[in-house]
């Protein structure tokens, strides 16, 4: 019988997924740069195989983001979230459980590129009106 990855294993595969589609980096390049097949990344993306300390490393340094990173919202034995502090951060399940799509991370890339902090600032209340199904604010600027 085949064991589930550890809930671990598939979060930190999960975040080296996000970060590398986030900065446009293929299964394939990354794979070239470790020494290792794309095979072995989807494997280690999706929680199949870990990835070792030594190998965490090289990762980070490729996407370009401390070993941290794909720690942050980990769960843990039991059962909360790395930095979760209690009912604080169980009010939003969402915010650590997103199932990021290419779409997600398109929006997010399309977001990174606007330089001015005011449409964004604009942006993110259109947005946040859209997914509470009221009208965005008229009063901006």
């Amino acid at each position: 019988m085949k064991k589930a990855p550890d809930p671990v294993d598939r979060h930190v595969g999960h975040r080296v997924r996000v970060r590398r589609l986030l900065i446009g980096v293929s299964q394939e390049r990354l794979g070239d740069a470790l020494g290792v097949t794309f095979q072995q990344i989807q494997k280690y993306e999706k929680g199949a195989n870990r990835i070792s300390a030594s190998r965490l490393n090289q990762i980070s340094e490729m996407l370009g983001v401390p070993v941290s990173f794909f720690y942050e919202g980990a769960p843990r034995q039991d059962g909360m979230r790395s930095e979760e502090g209690g009912a604080e951060a169980a009010a939003d399940p969402v915010a650590h459980d997103v199932l990021w799509t290419s779409q997600d991370l398109q929006l997010v890339r399309a977001f990174q590129r606007i330089g001015d902090n005011q449409v964004r600032r604009r942006i993110i209340s259109l947005v946040e009106a859209i997914g509470a199904g009221e009208a965005p604010p008229d009063d901006a600027p």
